[in-house]
């Protein structure tokens, strides 16, 4: 999954946010992951820290501070979904592995940079063109070296290429694994700052409760808010 979303574009969310009325979430919390809360003291310092590197590069990067903080909490998620998908396989990775697999994530997107034009973009860079704080630099490390282990695991004990029929087919497991994990934590997302779409993994704008043009109102597409698995 993260190898795909490596690159060196700008991320672009598109939706706004809007605050919405009651939340189910505890007051406090942006949301509740299994019996873990993600508070909103820590979602403010992991997206300042988000912000902040991304003015740094404001000539290849720009987010508004919806997408900061979307996708943030995005990201806050994803690591605690990850944790779980690796409790549940029987995985466990050590420090020592997190790093290399950050460093080939590193390698893997200051090569698809320097094809688009960008010299020696740095590991700062290429994480807050993906949305992620660089304070988070160890647990996306992790989060890859979860996916690859699970990967080797899938195919039977050894890393199936990228592309290939088995590497496809592994990769198929993973998500479904991911969507289990997400489904068993029952994840409660205070509104305030949006909802979790399952497909992506991402949190998404909330439809407002607070105010809508006269008329009827139109049907909200449900796609991917509840886990399909």
């Amino acid at each position: 999954m993260f190898r795909r979303l490596v690159t060196t574009s700008a991320v672009v969310i598109g939706a706004a946010l809007v605050a919405t009325g009651c939340s189910p979430v505890k007051v406090g919390a942006a949301a509740i992951v299994g019996s873990q809360r993600i508070t909103i003291a820590k979602l403010d310092t992991d997206a300042t820290n988000l912000s902040q590197t991304a003015k740094q590069y404001s000539a290849i990067v720009q987010l508004s501070q919806v997408q900061v903080t979307q996708q943030t909490l995005t990201w806050l998620i994803r690591f605690m979904i990850n944790d779980e998908l690796a409790r549940q396989n029987g995985i466990t990775v050590s420090t020592a592995q997190a790093q290399s697999a950050l460093d080939a994530i590193y390698k893997q997107a200051e090569q698809s940079a320097q094809a688009q034009g960008i010299s020696h973009a740095s590991l700062d860079l290429i994480l807050v063109a993906n949305g992620i704080p660089p304070n988070q630099k160890d647990e996306v490390g992790r989060y890859q070296a979860i996916d690859d282990a699970f990967l080797k695991q899938a195919n039977g004990g050894t890393t199936p290429a990228t592309g290939s029929s088995a590497g496809n087919a592994a990769a198929a497991k993973l998500t479904k694994a991911r969507c289990v994990a997400a489904k068993s934590l029952n994840i409660k997302v205070n509104q305030q700052f949006g909802q979790l779409n399952y497909n992506q993994i991402a949190i998404v704008a909330a439809p407002s409760s607070v105010s809508r043009p006269p008329g009827p109102a139109k049907a909200t597409s449900q796609a991917g808010l509840s886990p399909n698995c």
